[in-house]
């Protein structure tokens, strides 16, 4: 079944699909470190295929560059990742031009994505004088409608933060769905939480799916898990850190456990990467030490005006007081973000002897990406990947229900 994902970010709705068989046959993105890391990914699954993973490994290793493991890839395969953006139409014109090109005259059973979320997210909104009205990002989603309107898939899937139902005081959303609908698609949408499908985090999205008019499908029906994967679940066997540590393109003998077996973050290739804790001053790791003391202890969150004096360095002491947040590691995470790129105050490590914020692979477990993934160019490029992606198990549940309403076939 052939999928094109748009606004692709990192992959995290390709990778579910593509574990759920599709052929992902274009990835677009704007961004160049998470259309690298799309190209890596594409690697990744082309030695695979091929009984070459070494190869692949050998990359995770340092042993060999980027570019010489592209080179052992197909240029065509490669090709699918379209680094261009969505919303111009003369750049459009021609990435409709290289998908065709892909294509060959086959149709397109499903199309993937979601615009970048920050001109509706209410973090964003509170933060921009202007409540992210003037933001351009508000009118992306047009670019989704007419890949819709030229490609005409069976069924398309439009993912974004829950912020969208309510942007411009509710008056995009209403367009956004009309749109779809004009264009031949019945529309429905559920406000989903990806803790509902297994992955130790709560994060909400909206979730739009529509189908052409005369097509007897449906919303894919996934059933409500009860989530008993925690925060030490997915840490589970990676090496201990303090701040300034790292255990980087190392191979790696820790047994996995139940569940990261049934999340599909088990590896077949035992080498751990972006396992790098940042380095932190003296006052944070003050501030850290004593945010997960109360945690340990109240099992509450500690403000922001609790913290002794010489450890505060903001005179706001009304508003965003939350600014130091551990990880419930007997439970689910809260949200992960982008922001997580700018700095780890919000992410805490749960064990108080570590010391530190959140590594890129602990994030990337939260988010249940496989550690095979390798989120290219840098750390803060990494973070951002990470936090704006759709989690794959999320993804892949969604998926397999998508197909079975295709195919009209028990999976």
């Amino acid at each position: 079944m052939k999928c094109i994902d748009l606004f692709a970010g990192a992959g995290g709705l390709s990778e579910g699909f593509t574990q759920a068989g599709f052929d992902v046959v274009a990835h677009v993105e704007n961004d160049r470190s998470a259309s690298l890391t799309l190209r890596t990914r594409i690697a990744y699954y082309y030695h695979k295929k091929n009984g070459t993973l070494n190869r692949y490994e050998d990359y995770l290793l340092n042993e060999i560059s980027r570019d010489e493991l592209y080179e052992t890839v197909p240029s065509e395969l490669l090709n699918r990742v379209i680094n261009q953006p969505i919303g111009e139409k003369e750049e459009e014109s021609e990435i409709f031009n290289k998908i065709d090109k892909i294509l060959q005259g086959d149709s397109v059973d499903i199309l993937i994505g979601g615009p970048p979320c920050q001109a509706y997210s209410l973090i964003g909104r509170a933060r921009d004088p202007f409540g992210m009205a003037k933001d351009k990002r508000n009118y992306l989603y047009e670019g989704y409608l007419r890949f819709l309107k030229k490609y005409r898939p069976k069924m398309f899937l439009f993912e974004n933060v829950k912020g969208i139902l309510t942007a411009q005081n509710g008056k995009v959303f209403p367009v956004i769905k009309k749109g779809m609908e004009d264009i031949g698609y019945h529309v429905e949408y559920k406000l989903l939480n990806a803790k509902d499908f297994g992955v130790p985090q709560s994060r909400e999205r909206v979730i739009i799916v529509g189908w052409l008019i005369g097509c007897d499908f449906r919303y894919p029906d996934v059933e409500k898990i009860d989530n008993g994967n925690t925060v030490n679940d997915v840490f589970f066997g990676l090496p201990k850190l303090n701040a300034g540590m790292s255990y980087e393109n190392q191979l790696t003998f820790a047994k996995p456990n139940s569940a990261l077996k049934r999340l599909g973050i088990v590896s077949e290739i035992n080498v751990i990467t972006q396992h790098v804790a940042r380095p932190h001053i003296e006052r944070d790791l003050n501030i850290y030490r004593m945010v997960v003391d109360v945690w340990n202890k109240e099992r509450r969150r500690l403000m922001y005006n609790e913290l002794p004096k010489q450890w505060k360095t903001h005179k706001n002491e009304k508003s965003f007081l939350d600014r130091f947040k551990v990880v419930d590691s007997e439970g689910q995470s809260h949200t992960v973000v982008a922001h997580l790129s700018k700095d780890g105050h919000y992410f805490i490590h749960p064990d108080i002897k570590q010391n530190r914020s959140i590594t890129v692979r602990e994030a990337a477990r939260l988010q249940t990406f496989p550690d095979d993934f390798y989120f290219e160019s840098s750390r803060t490029t990494a973070f951002k990947q990470i936090g704006n992606a759709v989690p794959p198990h999320m993804a892949f549940k969604l998926a397999k229900e998508v197909r079975k309403i295709i195919e009209r076939e028990d999976w």
